[in-house]
């Protein structure tokens, strides 16, 4: 009679159910919490990349015939600027200055980088469109890369190479010459 009774009233008990729920729902509420903050951070850090390529070609293409390598190691300051707050020592900058021939064909003439890979003089660039390659001109490639690592997952996800290229044509001159 008395297990009885206490196996109906323990049966009628709810008291720990909602925390039973809890424990059950959190480790699902925790994976989407950090999962959207991960998510989030790699959004803001590709439109800082975007960004970082864009204004250094702009700056580029805004200068006279002759850049200097005072003013090259300011844009790149800038472009360390561009990304704050995230760490700047994932991030690579190559600016280099193309030359388009006569039968619409690219190939680096200077090229100058920090955190990166350098481009060759002479090296042949194909363009994303055939519209750029107006034959003989110029244009200013930038090219920005970030090896973005997860700050929560890092253990589980592998690093994201993001990665921005921008053409812009110089500004004020036909072509700019190279740092010196």
């Amino acid at each position: 009679m008395l297990h009885a009774l206490l196996t109906s009233r323990f049966a009628r008990d709810a008291r720990g159910v909602s925390a039973v729920e809890f424990a059950l729902v959190l480790p699902f509420m925790l994976i989407l919490y950090l999962g959207g903050i991960e998510i989030s951070q790699a959004v803001a850090i590709n439109r800082k990349v975007t960004l970082v390529s864009r204004v250094v070609s702009d700056l580029v293409a805004q200068s006279s015939e002759d850049i200097t390598v005072a003013e090259l190691n300011a844009i790149f300051a800038a472009a360390d600027a561009i990304m704050a707050p995230y760490p700047v020592e994932n991030l690579g900058v190559t600016v280099s200055s193309v030359a388009i021939d006569g039968s619409q064909n690219g190939s680096v003439t200077w090229s100058r980088q920090r955190n990166s890979t350098e481009r060759g003089a002479g090296e042949p660039i194909t363009f994303p469109s055939p519209a750029m390659a107006v034959a003989n001109t110029s244009l200013i490639m930038a090219e920005a890369k970030y090896r973005y690592v997860p700050t929560f997952g890092s253990a589980y996800i592998d690093p994201i190479n993001l990665s921005e290229t921008i053409y812009m044509r110089p500004r004020l001159v036909y072509e700019i010459n190279a740092p010196q």
